[in-house]
């Protein structure tokens, strides 16, 4: 195929193509049809106001961090991507990985090249995430020494080399072992998504955090009969001890089935009861709209159509030239039949270990450039849970102070550039949060 080629033959496994647009169907109405995009329905927002109403010094705080931090979080995530771009979509990758030591054994030589891929990256990276904890540390943010920082950076550094040595074993197991194995590999990319959700609360969290039941007293007797006000049973609230890292205050809900959980951070629990009681309130409105099994259901659809797409480009001639994986036609230093390398490229690509370079910086582009739609459901999620936490509370004073609070705390810029919300924001902003809280208001006294 010449340089000027498709980046992917259309001609070649057309049943490929077809199982790719089934999915992207399956993938944008699950999207469309389940994501609330009207945050407020039946009312509007009110006019947002950017300062959120904030002092003048709190305002000042938020600047100062903002300001510092942003670019360094910007030049950490644009260096990532880039390492991922030389290693992936030139020979460098390829090269580098042909080299290191393991090729006695395929699956080993597999596992070193991930981590040595993997630790390339956190290793780029690493003098700005310094920089970043620098930042955090003089805003009074995290609370870690150094000693737990280097603790999370090696634990991230593990749990994702582990996922992903793991995750890319299956793959090349199953492209040696049938023909048809872009189907299989893509549905086991979306089981790997249903399990992640019902494990990682219970196999990752805890290597980050201590997790607690919520002692007996009148602010867990109150959360409790909040939930049952909701029609919801919740037997406890678990309390991380977020304290030893960072000021931070936060509450989630993970998991799924018997791994659901309703997670309080520590430094929440000073915060006045009625602003714990909104944050909970907002959880529940999660839990009440099963928020997780959705975000999990269509984060699997999403995950079966990305590697669909990313087996089929897998198969460019362009990109596995640029990747130096075109010269390998013989297949003699994977052990893959030349036969089957002439009819399913894509198939040397997946089983070659010199190919991991290039499918881990295909996934890393897709995923960035996936984050826009993604966040954009995110907040409209969130914004559905900000108005359950409200109809629930009917306290909208103390849903202003909680999120004016979180704001101060959390060092949160109350109305974030446009584009930086647009791709990177996974909530509301503050001031689009008082607006919604405004247009709520003015929808109940309306309201007959």
């Amino acid at each position: 195929m010449s340089p000027a080629a498709p980046l992917v033959a259309r001609a070649a496994f057309p049943g490929r193509w077809v199982w790719l647009v089934a999915w992207t169907s399956v993938t944008v109405a699950a999207v469309a049809l389940t994501t609330p995009w009207d945050w407020l329905p039946g009312g509007s927002l009110a006019t947002a106001d950017p300062t959120a109403d904030l002092a003048r010094a709190a305002l000042a705080a938020i600047d100062d961090y903002r300001d510092a931090a942003v670019p360094v979080g910007l030049a950490s995530t644009g260096l990532g991507l880039l390492v991922s771009v030389l290693l992936g979509l030139t020979s460098l990758g390829s090269r580098l990985v042909r080299s290191l030591p393991g090729r006695r054994h395929r699956w080993l030589h597999r596992v070193v090249a991930v981590a040595t891929v993997v630790g390339v990256g956190v290793l780029a990276v690493l003098p700005l995430r310094v920089v970043a904890e620098l930042l955090a540390r003089r805003a009074g943010l995290s609370t870690r020494s150094w000693s737990s920082w280097a603790a999370d950076v090696a634990t991230s550094y593990a749990v994702t080399t582990a996922v992903t040595a793991g995750s890319l074993l299956g793959l090349a197991w199953l492209a040696t072992r049938t023909r048809h194995w872009v189907a299989p590999a893509s549905l086991g990319a979306g089981s790997l998504v249903l399990l992640g959700s019902l494990a990682y609360p219970v196999v990752v969290e805890p290597l980050y955090a201590s997790f607690t039941p919520m002692p007996s007293g009148p602010l867990r007797t109150s959360l409790l009969q909040l939930a049952a006000r909701d029609g919801i049973d919740i037997d406890s609230v678990l309390i991380a001890d977020a304290s030893k890292r960072t000021s931070a205050v936060n509450a989630y809900v993970s998991g799924l089935g018997p791994t659901r959980r309703l997670v309080v951070y520590d430094t929440l629990l000073v915060a006045p009861r009625r602003e714990v009681r909104l944050v909970v309130a907002h959880e529940l409105g999660h839990t009440s709209s099963d928020d997780v099994l959705r975000g999990t259901l269509i984060g699997a659809a999403a995950a079966v159509t990305g590697a669909s797409a990313l087996f089929l480009l897998a198969g460019s001639s362009n990109l596995r030239r640029r990747a130096g994986l075109a010269g390998s036609a013989s297949g003699s230093d994977e052990g893959d039949e030349p036969h089957r390398l002439a009819t399913d490229p894509a198939r040397h690509t997946v089983t070659a270990v010199a190919g991991v370079p290039l499918l881990l910086a295909l996934t890393a582009l897709g995923s960035f450039a996936a984050l826009p739609l993604t966040n954009a459901v995110s907040r409209a999620t969130e914004a559905r849970a900000d108005v359950h936490a409200l109809e629930l509370t009917e306290d909208r004073p103390g849903f202003v102070a909680m999120q004016q609070r979180l704001a101060v705390t959390n060092l949160s810029d109350p109305a974030p550039p446009a584009l930086l919300q647009w791709w990177f924001g996974t909530h509301p902003s503050t001031a689009q949060r008082l607006a919604l809280a405004a247009g709520w208001s003015d929808l109940q006294s309306r309201t007959p």
